[in-house]
C-alpha cells in the first residue's frame, strides 16, 4: 500500500497496459482517475476497481486539447482534493492507426497526430497539474516513452521520435520542478504484449521479440507496473530525470 491516500491521474487508462497501471496503483491504495477519450472504457476500469473496494473515477479527455486537459485536473481536483501522481500513458501506437514504413512515406497528418498525442498531450496533461503540485510542494510525474528510442527502430519514424521527444521534455522538467519536491522520471517499455492483443500475427510478433532479451519471453503488462507504481511512490523521492528501461535485458545501459 505505498500510495495510500495518494492520487494518481493516469492518461489512457482505460485499455490494454493503461488499464494494468490503475489496477495496481488502486491495490497500492491510491485513489485513481481514470482518463481516456474513450469514456465507455475509462468507465468500464473505474468500475472494476470500485468493484474490488478501490476507490476510482472516469474522466473522459482528450489529452491534446488544451481545455480538456485542464477541465481534467479541476475534475480531479473537485473529487479528490489533490493530485499527487500524474502517469502520461496515452499514445498513439498501435496500427491501423499507426503506419510502418519509410519516413519519406509517412502521411505529413499521421505525423501530425502522433505528435499531438504522443508529445502535445504529455506537455498538456503536465502543464494542468503543475500548479497544483507546487502549491503542495509535492507531486511525481511519469511519462511513458518507449525501447524504440535506443534501437532506433526503423520505419517507425513518428513514433520513435515521439517518444525520444517525451525522454528530453522529462529531462527538462525535472530541471525545473525539482525546487518544488516535484520529480519526473520516464518509463521505456519494451514491446510489451497489452490485454487487448489477441491475434496470432500479433503472439507470434512478440514471441520473436523475446528471442533478443536476455529473459526470454514475451512481456506484459504486470512487467511495467511495479516501476511506475515505484516511481509514483515515496520510495522514489531522490530520483529524477531518469529514464527507467523496462524491456527484459534488450537496451543494456
Amino acid at each position: 500500500m505505498r500510495l495510500d491516500k495518494q492520487v494518481v491521474i493516469v492518461t489512457g487508462g482505460g485499455l490494454g497496459i493503461g488499464r494494468a497501471y490503475c489496477e495496481r496503483m488502486a491495490r497500492e491504495g491510491a485513489s485513481v482517475a481514470v482518463v481516456d477519450i474513450n469514456g465507455d472504457a475509462a468507465e468500464s476500469v473505474a468500475a472494476q476497481i470500485r468493484a474490488a473496494e478501490g476507490e476510482a473515477f472516469a474522466v473522459q479527455t482528450d489529452v491534446t486539447s488544451v481545455e480538456a486537459t485542464e477541465q481534467m485536473a479541476r475534475s480531479v481536483l473537485e473529487r479528490f482534493g489533490r493530485i499527487d501522481s500524474l502517469v502520461n500513458n496515452a499514445g498513439m501506437y498501435q496500427r491501423p492507426a499507426v503506419t510502418r514504413g519509410p519516413f519519406e512515406d509517412i502521411p505529413v497528418d499521421e505525423w501530425d497526430r502522433v505528435m499531438a498525442v504522443n508529445v502535445r498531450g504529455v506537455f498538456l496533461c503536465s502543464r494542468a497539474v503543475v500548479a497544483t503540485m507546487k502549491q503542495q510542494r509535492s507531486g511525481k510525474i511519469v511519462n511513458i516513452s518507449s525501447g524504440t528510442v535506443f534501437s532506433g527502430t526503423p520505419r517507425f519514424a513518428h513514433y520513435v521520435t515521439s517518444k525520444a521527444g517525451v525522454i528530453g521534455f522529462t529531462r527538462v522538467l525535472a530541471k525545473e520542478l525539482g525546487e518544488w519536491n516535484i520529480t519526473v522520471n520516464a518509463v521505456a517499455p519494451g514491446l510489451t504484449l497489452s490485454l487487448d492483443d489477441v491475434d496470432d500475427e500479433m503472439l507470434h510478433q512478440h514471441e520473436q521479440r523475446a528471442t533478443s532479451r536476455a529473459i526470454k519471453r514475451v512481456q506484459r503488462p504486470e512487467d511495467l507496473v511495479g516501476a511506475v507504481a515505484f516511481l509514483c511512490s515515496p520510495d522514489s523521492d531522490f530520483i529524477t530525470g531518469q529514464t527507467l528501461v523496462v524491456d527484459g535485458g534488450t537496451a543494456l545501459n
